[in-house]
């Protein structure tokens, strides 16, 4: 079997200019691989067909851009025109959406080459993707642990090396939580960045897509591609174009950088604290001035986010009702039966606890009770993060309290898959953008990650920091170790 997916976009780019390969070449490549890897369930939904007739089209057209022809996976629930989207539900097993996301639009523009749709928790609630219909993915890492998630089958594919890139989705960590369980990059854009047109909603308000990739050029180079104004969203930001790789290279000495004490608090494990306070003695000998502060609000944030998430998602998922698309019991008695047997059969356990919780939030004087409560809450940690900023360029922690754990262990604390992703949830609350870098791993040899916040729309400070780090670690981030097969 070729290798040539183990090659940097750079390499493959250049080898597909020159003709030495074609772009049928990586995607059958890519199939071959993931079919070898089929125990690691990392797609739901492949594009075999598709995928290779672009590709053959693609050998009677110039090679124009750096992702022409570069195979890309895409989170299941992010819509893609005639291509099953289900977000991992038995809702949406056989929906197959008439339209493109936006960010699948520009993609395609770019002659990316889609593979297909990966594995997820349910309608992205969750945080080790075991929510998911159609079971768990595995890490490559160690097939007995959790991916994370929400985003977990796309952060297993690009780390198994079945695909580069990959795009997610984030809500409170779904992109950064489970990068830094699998030892790849990933970004949570600052909100409104990239267009959430096409995307099924899960938290309006906090949902955003971003770029999974093995390294941090490759992530700035994605992110250049999907952001952009879209006047099919509203919530997206009118920003000029800028080059995300700009400051790639540029040296971080003399970088003032925050960490939150809460974030190394007792709710992380020694293991990821070791590795965390490495990475901080790291950063001062490269000439960074690292304090400790107090931030306000930042142990309230589960309970935030939980009332808001759970809230808009009940909104969301109210559209689901057996009438228009998805699954629809069949016949029932009244509508009444339709509306309740469609939803109870159609809906995972986790997914109904959630819209049950959020209808109540905003059931009459709940609504300012609950949510308008936290809406200021997450207000007043949104001015928490910009008093840092005012005294600090960037923001740091762990990604997650603890290494990636096993995929059998019972799941008996229902605040549990909240309290994964606690490091990450304030980023989404402030509309910031974050990224999840691997830093180094654990006595068990699993990856552990870096989490680093920047002020809004300063992704370019974020992949200038995250560059500059990735090439002092120098990290082996293969989990296959030497074996290249």
């Amino acid at each position: 079997m070729s290798n040539y997916l183990d090659l940097s976009i750079k390499e493959i780019n250049t080898l597909l200019k020159k003709k030495i390969i074609k772009p049928i070449d990586l995607v059958e490549e890519a199939f071959k691989k993931i079919e070898k890897n089929s125990d690691l369930n990392c797609f739901i939904t492949l594009n075999k067909e598709g995928a290779i007739k672009k590709a053959k089209e693609l050998e009677n057209i110039e090679v124009d851009n750096l992702f022409f022809g570069i195979p890309i996976a895409i989170k299941d629930n992010i819509c893609t025109k005639d291509l099953r989207t289900t977000c991992a539900s038995h809702m949406l097993e056989n929906f197959e959406p008439i339209y493109d996301a936006t960010v699948i639009e520009k993609i395609n523009e770019k002659h990316m080459i889609i593979i297909g749709k990966t594995n997820m928790d349910e309608f992205a609630m969750g945080s080790c993707s075991k929510t998911s219909y159609f079971g768990a993915p595995h890490n490559p890492w160690n097939k007995d642990k959790i991916t994370g998630g929400s985003s977990g089958g796309s952060a297993a594919c690009v780390s198994a090396r079945l695909t580069p890139v990959a795009l997610g989705s984030d809500t409170g960590g779904s992109i950064r939580q489970p990068s830094s369980y699998c030892g790849v990059v990933g970004l949570k854009p600052t909100y409104g960045r990239v267009s959430r047109f096409g995307l099924i909603a899960y938290g309006s308000s906090l949902d955003q897509i971003g770029p999974m990739t093995r390294n941090v050029e490759e992530n700035a180079e994605l992110l250049n591609i999907i952001c952009g104004k879209d006047e099919k969203d509203l919530t997206s930001a009118n920003k000029e174009y800028e080059d995300f790789t700009r400051l790639i290279g540029k040296n971080i000495n003399g970088m003032k950088i925050a960490v939150p004490k809460y974030f190394v608090s007792n709710i992380v494990s020694k293991e990821v604290l070791d590795v965390f306070n490495g990475t901080v003695e790291k950063l001062r000998s490269l000439g960074c001035t690292v304090d400790y502060i107090d931030m306000k609000y930042l142990e309230n944030v589960v309970t935030i986010y939980q009332i808001i998430a759970m809230a808009e998602a009940s909104g969301n998922l109210a559209r689901f009702d057996g009438v228009k698309y998805g699954y629809s019991y069949p016949n029932p008695k009244d509508l009444e039966e339709l509306y309740t047997k469609t939803r109870q059969l159609g809906f995972g356990d986790t997914v109904k606890k959630r819209i049950m919780v959020g209808s109540f939030i905003l059931s009459g004087e709940n609504a300012k009770i609950y949510y308008d409560k936290a809406l200021s809450i997450r207000d007043d940690i949104k001015k928490s993060f910009d008093i840092a900023f005012e005294k600090y360029d960037l923001v740091i922690g762990p990604v997650a309290t603890t290494e990636a754990y096993d995929i059998a262990k019972e799941d008996t604390d229902p605040t549990k898959s909240f309290m994964d992703d606690v490091l990450v949830m304030p980023v989404n609350m402030a509309g910031l953008p974050g990224l999840s870098l691997p830093v180094g791993f654990s006595k068990n040899h699993l990856p552990i990650g870096l989490h680093v916040m920047a002020p809004r729309f300063e992704e370019a400070k974020l992949y200038q920091f995250g560059a500059f780090l990735e090439k002092e670690l120098k990290l082996n981030l293969d989990p296959r170790g030497d074996k290249n097969e």
